[in-house]
């Protein structure tokens, strides 16, 4: 574990002679904490740490509160307010760090003492955030090793309760109404409490694994999924360097994980440390870096836990993740892993491109927590596009609550949200936000922190400095700013906006990473004469107990040195990867979204004599379960927000002339149940040699291919989404009614010979020059052919009503005069 203050002997006296600065990389700005504050020097603390810079700028408020704070006892240069420890002692570090002292201020073990001082509701929240339960990423593994708890989110990384009073809950009367609606059409996501995960099998336990094989999932979860929540620092790998607790997000880490600040007594040369001694968060929290001065939490910060999953960090940033290692670096060398995985640069979604980060449309509710459990990123989440942008019909201010948030299959009604005057109190700590016409409000009926209404225009004050000015949907329209393609895709087809998320067709592609082959390897030396070593990884969640059970684990900065280590070793590998035109299905809000593979593991086990327990398994889960009555496979295609917004959305084509849009697969892969073996054969098959091996075993239960979720009648084939009652795939009903597949047949089935108008109508096209070459050419002649038949049709219609009155008016004349 690096500790500030541990440092070689040579390397301090040489940073010392250099005047305070260690060899190596220069410090990132020369304005320690003394240059604003001298009486600072007065502190014990600064005896070792002279140089350090400010945590927050000399002049904020929270600077100066600090500092008032820390006068007041005992330290003239406020670290004890932060860090604890004994600010009068400068010879003897054990002294001036023991009691109460916190060398990671944010870690969430001990955060009540330090930055709950000033920020008591943030704090009291978080256990019930959902980065700190991570209950949807346990559900989904216990879903995928044969729906252990079913539909129920069960278990959290900690045990965990919600408050008792309704009323505790952060957030407007509106919102807290709204959510208890949500709470009783989803009581399986917004739960009351988590019950601890399980532990994972002991060594002395193995033996259980040919008996109960889905035991390795907790090996699994607690080795590879649970390593980013909150509770511990994590995975000290290229890129996945952060604090913990509050520090997660709070503090500014580099991928290299190399501190870069004018601190004399941290050691330059080892990776895990913040980059600078200061505190990231909002707009008005300014962190410079070798001179360059910036605000907000850059998306950098985010990637560190958001790269797998759904990726949506990554994938925001425009990197989708690849087997090989090129391009080569300048060395030669691979392409650097970047969190033990390499990219390739795709384009970035149009917020990051404007300046965004993910904190400009995120809340402060979605991250942190509004104080009660929310299992799943859906539930989580309480925003939408809309919410901005409006649609072609209404201002954001007009449209009701709960709308593209319904949970429901028809769209929400009811009056105008409005816009709100006040921001929640929890929130107003910083610079406050001109309100000019009101704050926008959430789907859930929360004010965003900082989108106000200008007008008929939305601006978006950034943590970044930015203010940007939006013209909504409704203002673009009529201003003739959106092309006829999105006018007709948003407008004429209404029934686009009342069922689709508004990402699902601006989001182009998103990464798709079709069957994950999850290996789990329990080998024992004792059991394995031929094995070279026990298979063991490190357990994070019971790294975070080892913090929570022991106290004096409580405040260490991290998890270095921990003996949390279990049996088993988790190994994966994928079948293939996309990213183009994600498919379509309905999400848990009723509405039709991007899918992208989810949890779909093909388990291999081997038991602690090295020999395989199971082979490419794929699990079933509970029948009755998805729309199955013997057990679906337990291979999830994901409903996803995939953060890859693009301002040109994907083509009508893309959706309605495809295949894989509708559920029914890329095509090209034959079935994976089958053993493949590549050898000399004749053509019967027959392989000709005897001294051969199969190429591909059989995937387990895998009649068709991983991208496949239904077919053509409409029987789902794998389950999609399990955390809502309302994802799934396209029926059959609403297969026939998307698919335009074949209608250039419509015409061309009669062109050029099929019909004698048409072939003379061919004829002359073709001899006057007429015939289309082109795209613009074809769509002007069909919007032709569209025009006369209508007026045609229109016009037939009115010659014989006016053929038939006329008639009956000159039989009634003659009747008359006979």
């Amino acid at each position: 574990m690096h500790r500030a203050g541990h440092l070689g002997t040579a390397g301090l006296l040489v940073g010392l002679l250099l005047g305070g600065v260690p060899l190596g990389v220069p410090a990132a700005h020369a304005d320690p904490i003394t240059d604003h504050f001298p009486e600072a020097a007065n502190s014990g603390c600064m005896k070792c740490h002279a140089g350090v810079e400010l945590i927050r700028e000399p002049d904020s408020p929270m600077m100066q509160q600090i500092m008032t704070l820390g006068a007041a006892e005992g330290d003239p240069a406020g670290c004890v307010i932060c860090h604890g420890g004994d600010p009068s002692e400068t010879a003897d570090k054990a002294v001036a760090h023991g009691g109460d002292f916190y060398p990671a201020p944010g870690s969430p073990w001990i955060n009540e003492h330090t930055c709950g001082r000033c920020h008591a509701e943030h704090v009291d929240v978080q256990w019930t955030s959902l980065m700190m339960t991570e209950a949807g990423k346990i559900q989904g593994v216990a879903w995928a090793f044969g729906s252990l708890t079913g539909y129920q989110h069960k278990w959290g990384n900690y045990a965990v309760e919600n408050p008792t009073d309704p009323a505790d809950r952060l957030g407007t009367p509106e919102y807290r109404a709204y959510m208890a609606r949500l709470k009783q059409l989803e009581p399986n996501v917004f739960v009351d409490k988590h019950e601890p995960l399980p532990d994972a099998p002991a060594k002395e336990e193995l033996a259980r694994l040919h008996e109960d094989p889905s035991l390795a999932a907790f090996t699994y979860l607690r080795q590879e999924c649970q390593r980013c929540h909150h509770a511990v620092k994590g995975r000290q790998k290229r890129g996945d360097y952060r604090g913990m607790g509050c520090a997660s997000c709070h503090t500014p880490y580099g991928n290299e994980g190399f501190y870069e600040g004018g601190d004399p007594t941290i050691d330059r040369t080892a990776p895990g440390h913040m980059l600078v001694h200061s505190l990231q968060g909002t707009r008005d929290a300014q962190v410079t870096v070798h001179e360059k001065t910036y605000s907000g939490i850059p998306v950098e910060t985010c990637t560190t836990c958001h790269d797998r999953g759904k990726r949506i960090g990554v994938s925001f940033q425009g990197l989708m993740e690849t087997p090989y290692h090129s391009p080569f670096a300048a060395d030669g060398g691979p392409q650097p892993a970047l969190h033990t995985k390499h990219y390739i640069a795709m384009e970035q979604d149009i917020h990051y491109q404007k300046g965004m980060t993910c904190q400009d449309c995120h809340t402060s509710i979605d991250v942190h927590s509004d104080g009660f459990l929310a299992a799943a990123n859906l539930a989580a989440v309480q925003i939408e596009c809309a919410d901005c942008h409006g649609t072609p019909e209404k201002f954001p201010w007009e449209l009701p609550l709960g709308y593209m948030d319904e949970f429901a299959m028809a769209p929400a009604d009811g009056g105008p949200r409005g816009v709100a005057q006040e921001q929640l109190p929890h929130t107003l700590q910083g610079d406050p936000v001109d309100a000019r016409d009101g704050f926008l409000l959430t789907a859930r009926g929360n004010p965003y922190e900082n989108v106000v209404r200008d007008g008929d225009q939305v601006i978006v004050h950034t943590a970044a400095g930015q203010d940007l000015r939006i013209k909504p949907l409704k203002t673009l329209i009529d201003e003739g700013a959106v092309s006829s393609r999105g006018v007709v895709a948003m407008k004429s087809v209404a029934s686009h906006m009342e069922k689709m998320e508004c990402y699902t067709c601006h989001s182009t592609w998103t990464p798709q990473c079709y069957g994950c082959h999850v290996k789990v390897d329990y080998s024992q030396k004792d059991k394995c004469p031929e094995c070279a070593e026990d298979m063991q990884a490190f357990d994070w969640v019971a790294a975070g107990r080892k913090h929570q059970d022991e106290p004096d684990h409580r405040a260490d900065r991290g998890e270095a040195g921990y003996d949390t280590v279990i049996p088993g070793k988790v190994s994966e590998q994928r079948s293939y990867l996309r990213w183009e035109e994600p498919m379509l299905g309905v999400n848990g809000e009723g509405r039709v979204t991007p899918l992208a593979p989810g949890c779909q593991p093909s388990v291999t086990i081997i038991g602690e004599d090295g020999k395989p327990v199971l082979v490419n398994h794929i699990f079933k889960v509970e029948p009755g379960l998805e729309r199955s009555d013997d057990g679906q496979l337990a291979i999830d295609m994901s409903p996803v927000q995939p953060h890859t917004t693009t301002k040109n959305a994907r083509t009508c084509e893309s959706c309605h002339a495809s295949a894989k849009a509708l559920g029914l697969g890329i095509g090209g892969p034959r079935p994976w149940d089958e053993q493949r073996t590549v050898d000399l054969q004749a053509i019967d098959g027959t392989i000709l040699p005897r001294q051969s091996q199969p190429q591909m075993e059989p995937v387990e239960n895998l009649t068709h291919d991983w991208s496949q979720i239904v077919d053509a009648e409409g029987n789902q084939l794998a389950t999609v989404g399990h955390h809502f009652q309302l994802s799934r795939a396209f029926n059959r009903e609403e297969q026939l009614r998307i698919s335009r597949e074949g209608t250039c047949l419509s015409c061309h089935r009669e062109i050029p010979y099929q019909s004698t108008a048409v072939n003379l109508l061919h004829h002359v096209a073709k001899y006057t020059g007429q015939l289309p070459k082109h795209r613009d050419e074809h769509d002007s002649l069909v919007h032709k052919i569209l025009l006369l038949s209508a007026w045609g049709q229109v016009l037939g219609v009115l010659t014989v009503v006016c053929a038939v009155g006329g008639g009956a008016y000159w039989w009634r004349r003659r009747r008359a005069a006979g």
